[in-house]
């Protein structure tokens, strides 16, 4: 029997969530707040990130690192994940818009959280073993797009909420269009060695308050035009 299914994923996920609410409260500072919402947690305690690595990597999936998923891409660290859905405030009504499917691990706890989750990724590959990987385990209210996520998903917009797993240097004018007032962005955004992740706020009015968060490492958006 492979290592990896003698290990009890249930006590390594509930670990893992221990180490998010510890380093939580040590960049207090910085995030604004010491604790993060009991339903985030709770989410992230409920799915199982084993199977959103590749199979040789179960072994690692609950350290707080981020891990390699082929095609040149990664799953986020499991803090990272968990600040990201933070910081977006995911109530149960909203459509949420993911740009960065990876193999569907931010999805999986979105739709956990949301009415409906638009998911884009522009690696085909990637999104076809998402798809599987959710419906396999019985994700429901994601739909899927290749391609292009700095251009949204024009047919459903607008949304509540967006969160985007890559680093574009500004934020795209597609993305900000399509976001509701009274919505809630969370992206990173600059140069590869000058990161910052940060929340977008669109008022009531659509004004833009951009706020960074902590510096971050995420691969470049990569785009199309």
């Amino acid at each position: 029997m492979p290592e990896s299914e003698e290990l009890d994923f249930g006590a390594l996920r509930a670990a893992m969530v221990d180490e998010i609410a510890l380093h939580a409260r040590l960049v207090a500072e910085m995030i604004g707040k010491d604790r993060f919402d009991e339903r985030v947690l709770a989410t992230i305690g409920n799915v199982p990130r084993h199977d959103f690595v590749p199979e040789p990597l179960r072994g690692l999936a609950y350290l707080n690192v981020p891990l390699p998923i082929g095609c040149g891409k990664t799953i986020s660290q499991p803090f990272i994940v968990a600040l990201m859905t933070e910081l977006l405030e995911v109530k149960k009504t909203d459509s949420v818009l993911e740009v960065g499917t990876g193999l569907g691990y931010q999805a999986a706890i979105l739709s956990a959280m949301a009415k409906r989750v638009y998911t884009v990724e522009i690696i085909a590959e990637l999104a076809e073993e998402a798809r599987k990987r959710l419906g396999k385990l019985g994700y429901e209210g994601i739909e899927f797009k290749v391609g292009d996520g700095s251009h949204g998903w024009a047919a459903h917009a607008p949304f509540d909420k967006i969160i985007v797993a890559s680093a574009p240097e500004t934020i795209p004018a597609g993305l900000l269009a399509q976001l509701k007032p009274g919505g809630r962005m969370v992206i990173p955004l600059g140069p590869e060695d000058e990161q910052h992740l940060c929340l977008v706020s669109k008022g009531r009015n659509e004004e833009i308050e951009t706020k960074r968060v902590l510096q971050v490492r995420f691969a470049p958006l990569v785009l199309t035009h």
